[in-house]
């Protein structure tokens, strides 16, 4: 299939989920990541959900990754540039909706995209290959181009892979992981 009917397909697949459902498979998800070899590491970049597209609730991961005393990144939307910009989470960090009902922190301590080492990444699909489909907007493929090689990229999915996306670029950068609640997928 291509991205735009995966996208139109997996926006309906989220939008049946109940909000039960919805906070069930979050928290198997969030569990699922804790069996990751990816926990010596300092800066981990979370998303912060929009409950509106019935996103997965990254509440979990975040009491997890607090738990383990890691540094939160978190990110902040320019869609004049589509360019994401990465500010520390803190106890100060003031959280604020945009137009789109993304939390994103109204200030803070800028994080440089180096420093990053683990992204969790939001999806509406992905291959058997670790390519995924978001939003279509360019936001994460722009941001990963700028992370180190090293940099371990987690999508995170309510659904199992498709068997292949159709339009694919040769400039997209693949997940390493993706989690799912029943399942981890490794991509060389």
């Amino acid at each position: 299939m291509h991205k735009k009917e995966l996208r139109l397909k997996y926006k309906a697949l989220r939008a049946a989920l109940s909000e039960e459902e919805r906070e069930e498979k979050s928290l198997v998800i969030a569990n699922q990541l804790l069996r990751l070899n990816i926990w010596d590491k300092t800066y981990y970049h979370l998303f912060l959900s929009i409950a509106e597209q019935k996103e997965i609730d990254t509440e979990f991961i975040l009491q997890i990754l607090a738990g383990k005393d890691k540094e939160i990144v978190i990110a902040k939307s320019d869609f004049t540039t589509g360019i994401m910009t990465h500010f520390l989470l803190t106890d100060n960090t003031k959280i604020k909706k945009n137009e789109y009902n993304i939390p994103e922190p109204i200030n803070g301590l800028e994080v440089p995209v180096a420093k990053i080492e683990v992204v969790f990444i939001p999806l509406l699909a992905f291959d058997q290959k670790g390519h995924r489909v978001g939003y279509g907007k360019g936001f994460y493929d722009r941001f990963l181009k700028e992370c180190s090689p090293e940099t371990i990229k987690i999508g995170l999915s309510f659904f199992e892979p498709e068997e292949k996306i159709e339009d694919v670029f040769e400039s997209d950068i693949r997940l390493n992981y993706c989690v799912t609640p029943n399942e981890i997928y490794s991509f060389d």
